[in-house]
């Protein structure tokens, strides 16, 4: 009986370790029109990916003080299977809009774009 119970819970534990999503971690932004970028955190929400607004940057490089540190930036994102995402939405901190979001996991690069009113813009982030 001890066996059983050892074995069912190394199986339980390495089944949570390989359900767990790739893009799940932190992500490097590429700047946005105002030469600023971020850190992202992204992670699960229920069945779904989210991701919430980190650390900001201005152009130098030096930490900036936002209100915005903390704000839910990606939500609603499903998992695909393969590295894409679709589904959800994506908030750009540099223009103050909510875009119609896909994301597509590439190793260490994730292309994340969106689309509000047929006007379309993307970014590559890298993980960090």
């Amino acid at each position: 009986m001890k066996r059983f119970v050892a074995t069912f819970a190394a199986l339980a534990l390495s089944a949570g370790a390989a359900m767990a999503d790739p893009v799940l971690g932190t992500w490097k932004t590429q700047p946005g029109d105002d030469g600023n970028y971020a850190l992202v955190t992204i992670s699960k929400c229920g069945s779904q990916i989210c991701g919430v607004l980190g650390k900001g940057f201005n152009s130098s490089g030096d930490t900036i003080d936002s209100p915005n540190i903390g704000r839910k930036m990606i939500w609603d994102m499903n998992a695909d299977g393969g590295g894409s995402y679709s589904g959800g939405k994506i908030w750009a901190p540099d223009r103050d809009k909510t875009y119609n979001s896909k994301m597509a996991l590439s190793g260490n690069t994730l292309k994340v774009s969106g689309c509000v009113l047929g006007i379309c813009r993307s970014q590559t982030w890298k993980r960090q």
